[in-house]
């Protein structure tokens, strides 16, 4: 039979803020090789909680590697952020159909998503008009995490995504529980924090240094609505984001008191 043609492979950008020796990556890039065509665009080097940041005050390095791990796939290595590796990707090697972001080590949920290399790098997905996932895992007991069960979740949602859309600047946050899920809740962003202190010490020369530490805080842990506390409770929470940041209900009250110029 002539004169048929099949539709084109979707073409999916993966990155993530854990480099590109990640073994999170390495499963997620692998498994959604069966969704579509994949470029694997990753930090040279752990890239954990620099947030948005975009390089700007010096050249970036774009490498292709082949000893990550990642077969037959085409894998590049960027020697800055996770929002750099997107914008490289997408410029560098053609718009993708969706960029997917993960698997991260440990968890993104709540106000970490502020600081999230991981989310920020779906974020420039949407700041570049493109459909973006991010995917997070928490560690069991021991340590280990499930990436191979959750790269395999991860393309099952990657095809429903593709054949559905997002709406304009949403992007979905999915984070995995540690061990076998019980499920999946689509929840809302919880108030999961951390309450920041400081460590003070001294270098062998003497000099005076601080370490950022802090405790880990969850006032909502136990409302299975948000993503932390569908996570304790062992659910893979998917959480639809927007990228809008205007508290619309307080336009006309704070219209009423700015003073004029």
């Amino acid at each position: 039979m002539t004169g048929l043609s099949s539709a084109p492979r979707p073409r999916i950008l993966v990155v993530n803020d854990d480099g590109i020796f990640s073994p999170g990556i390495k499963a997620l890039g692998l498994a959604l090789a069966e969704v579509g065509d994949v470029v694997v665009v990753a930090p040279d080097v752990e890239q954990s909680a620099v947030g948005h940041g975009i390089t700007i005050r010096r050249p970036l390095r774009f490498k292709h590697t082949a000893s990550a791990g990642f077969g037959t796939l085409p894998a590049y290595r960027v020697d800055g952020t996770p929002a750099d590796c997107v914008v490289l990707g997408v410029h560098l090697l053609g718009r993708p159909d969706l960029v997917v972001s993960g698997i991260n080590v440990g968890p993104n949920l709540g106000d970490d998503l502020t600081h999230s290399g991981t989310v920020a790098a779906a974020i420039e997905g949407l700041a570049l008009g493109l459909p973006s996932v991010a995917f997070s895992a928490r560690a069991n007991g021991d340590g280990e995490y499930g990436f191979a069960a959750g790269a395999a979740y991860a393309a099952r949602l990657a095809r429903e995504v593709l054949s559905r859309g997002l709406p304009p600047r949403v992007l979905l946050n999915v984070n995995f529980p540690a061990g076998t899920p019980r499920g999946v809740r689509v929840t809302r962003v919880g108030e999961h924090r951390w309450e920041d202190s400081i460590v003070t010490r001294q270098d062998p020369e003497g000099r005076e240094y601080h370490w950022v530490a802090g405790q880990s805080t969850a006032p909502d842990a136990d409302d299975p609505a948000t993503d932390y506390g569908a996570v304790a409770a062992g659910y893979i929470s998917v959480t639809p984001v927007r990228l809008d940041l205007t508290a619309r209900d307080l336009l006309d009250e704070v219209g009423g008191y700015v003073p004029e110029v």
